[in-house]
Parts: C-alpha cells; structure tokens; sequence
C-alpha cells in the first residue's frame, strides 16, 4: 500500500489501544502521530482509588511520551485547534499544519455547569480529570489545616458520584490534626445509580449510610455560593467545597470545525465510529456520540471502542469497508467502596459486595495499565 497518515488527537481510552495494537503489529505505510498537549493521560478507572490514597498519580497516569517514543509514533505536544476537512488538515494550537489521510479524535470532555448558578465560580468538576487532580490536591492542603474546609458536598448519584464520595470519606479520615470529623455529603437529584440494578442500589445506598456519607435525596441543585448549595426545592446545604459530578459537554473547538455535532456538542458518529458526514474522521470516547446507538458518557464504553477503532482504521488505510461497533450494554460495574470492599453489578439482577471484589477490580486496573508501562515493541 501507499502510505498513510493517520493523525491521533488526544491520549484517551481508545486511543492509547490504537497505539499500542499498531505497533505490535505495525500497518505498512501507515505513519501515526498523535498531537496532544499532555504527557502524562489518567485512567478515569483508578480515579476513586487514587482519591481514597489508594493509587500514586503515576500509578493511575498513562506516559503518553514513552508510549510515542516506544511505539515509534510522532508526539506533537500541542492542543488541536481546527480542522479543515476539504484540505484534510489540522491545525494546531501552535500554528502547525498535519496533513492527514485519516484523523481520529479521543479529547474527553469538560463539565457543563450552566445550568447551576454560581457553578463555575464555587465548584470543582471532577471533569476533566488532570484539572480535577491539582484541585483535589489543594483541598486535601486545606482540609489538614485547623482552620480547613470540614463540610464538603460532592453533586451527582452515578456510579462515579458514590465512589468518590466513599473515597473522599476515606481520604479525610484522621486528617484533621485536631481529630474533629469530615462531613460529606452526596446530592442526587434522580436516585442512587439510577441505571444500574435495585441490588447495586440497595448496597450503595448502605454504603454511604454506613461510611457516615449523608444521601441528599432527590436534591437537583441550581446554585452554589460561597456558603453552600440550593436545591430546586429551595432546600439549603452548607459545604465549605463544592465538586460536581454531573453534566459534560464536548470540547468548545470542536463546535469551530463544522464537524456534525448534537445539542451537547459531542461529535455525531456512524456505528463503524467515523463522523457521519465524512470517513476520513473518526471520533470516540466522551467526546462523541453514536447518532443510532447512543450510550452513557462511561469508561468503559471507550475502553471498548479501543479494539473496533484499531480494525477500522486498519480497514480504512487498506481501503475495506468498516465494521460496526455493537457496544456490550450488559456491561459489568465495580464501584469501590473507599474501605478495601467493592460493589459489583451486572444486568438486571446480579449484584455482589465484598473485599474479594474490591481486589478483582485493582486487578483488572492494574492488568489494564501493565499494558502500557512495560509495552516494548
């Protein structure tokens, strides 16, 4: 074949797999740069572990520069800025130009606060994570200080909601310097994992109950100031800090490209993951949405795409038809409990708890990383 260039923008879930696959089993011709302004990329799985003190920064960290350098990919450490499709280029946020055959987009998103007043001002979204984890890492300082922050309201019922408030709890536990408690908070405004199966429910909500973790039930907020938050229902919680994890949107610069997008921005795909208006652009992750088959912005769906990316990018450099991806929805769900224990669902009925689980899910995570941090070609 001729050659092929196939430009990478971002280090997500997805993306990392494309690299690692294709040097393990390299495309001919095919040349591969990946343009991110990050080094170091998290695994959003590790992230109630790395919370709980449970995972260094490094161990929940992909090295997107080693990885580059390892697999024999092109590192631009810039942030994307514009597409043009007719030329089929991108430009940087440094003012270079790549020229690709096929561009793949893996960028995450960013929290949408706009339907909170105050929001932007007095909170701290757990999106996207690299922001998160410095602010994380400042309130932390804080909460050891005699004079720190002992009220703290984490927003959001979903499954990363209960496991960063559990692991907040177990965080906090003992750092007052003058032993005084931490109170948490969750406000959930549609129930408790909603979207997972009444025995996973049952147990979250007694694991917050019994982690002294206060369920804000049916609490939909609409403000937060510098005393607290506001529920619809004009209820009032006073919290010292704020962290939301709720509602995302799609990078502001994708709305500049005239690439296909939904209300929320996210970037409209085929089930064979390319843009439904053009083939040379493929978008995965929580950046994009299958138009015909959308599902819950989660990790593990992007963990998913990684091996259907790698195929059809594979495809397309051949010049063979792309395959369609059909996400698992029967997906499995761990949810970490921040005290050794874990709680796991799958479906409509299977639903577990214990340490045993807890040390499947770090095994799972840590096979997951292995992957990267020792691949040699």
């Amino acid at each position: 074949m001729t050659g092929h260039r196939l430009v990478l923008v971002g280090g997500g879930h997805a993306h990392v797999q494309v690299i690692r696959a294709l040097a393990q089993r390299p495309e001919p011709g095919m040349a591969i740069t990946l343009v991110t302004d990050r080094l170091l990329t998290p695994y959003s799985g590790m992230l109630p572990g790395h919370v709980a003190g449970l995972y260094s920064h490094a161990e929940m960290h992909i090295d997107l520069g080693r990885l580059a350098e390892v697999c024999g990919v092109t590192l631009v450490r810039s942030a994307a800025a514009a597409i043009d499709r007719t030329r089929r280029t991108l430009t940087t946020e440094d003012g270079d130009s790549l020229p690709y055959d096929t561009l793949s987009l893996n960028v995450g998103i960013t929290p949408d606060l706009s339907g909170i007043v105050g929001a932007e001002q007095h909170s701290i979204p757990v999106k996207p994570i690299s922001s998160f984890l410095s602010r994380l890492d400042t309130l932390l300082e804080a909460a050891a200080r005699p004079d720190g922050p002992r009220r703290i309201v984490l927003v959001g019922g979903g499954a990363a909601g209960v496991e960063l408030a559990l692991a907040l709890k177990a965080r906090l536990k003992g750092l007052d310097p003058m032993g005084r408690p931490f109170w948490i908070g969750l406000a959930a405004s549609n129930g408790l994992v909603a979207t997972l199966n009444d025995g996973v429910r049952r147990r979250a909500r007694a694991a917050l109950a019994g982690h002294g973790v206060t369920l804000l039930d049916d609490f939909r907020v609409v403000e937060i100031n510098a005393q607290g938050l506001r529920a619809q229902d004009k209820r009032f919680v006073t919290a010292d800090a704020v962290l939301v994890s709720t509602a995302a949107r799609a990078p502001s610069w994708l709305a500049t490209t005239g690439l296909p997008t939904d209300r929320h921005g996210f970037v409209q795909t085929t089930r064979s993951l390319t843009c439904i208006d053009d083939p040379a652009v493929f978008a995965v992750g929580d950046c994009a949405t299958v138009a015909e088959d959308p599902t819950p912005k989660a990790g593990v769906f992007a963990v998913r795409q990684g091996a259907a990316l790698t195929g059809n990018l594979r495809r397309r450099a051949r010049g063979e038809a792309l395959a369609p991806h059909r996400p698992d929805r029967n997906y499995l769900t761990i949810l970490m409990t921040g005290d050794g224990s874990a709680i796991a669902g799958r479906g409509g009925w299977f639903a577990v708890e214990g340490r045993w689980v807890w040390r499947w899910k770090d095994w799972i995570d840590r096979r997951f990383m292995q992957r990267f941090s020792t691949f040699r070609r």
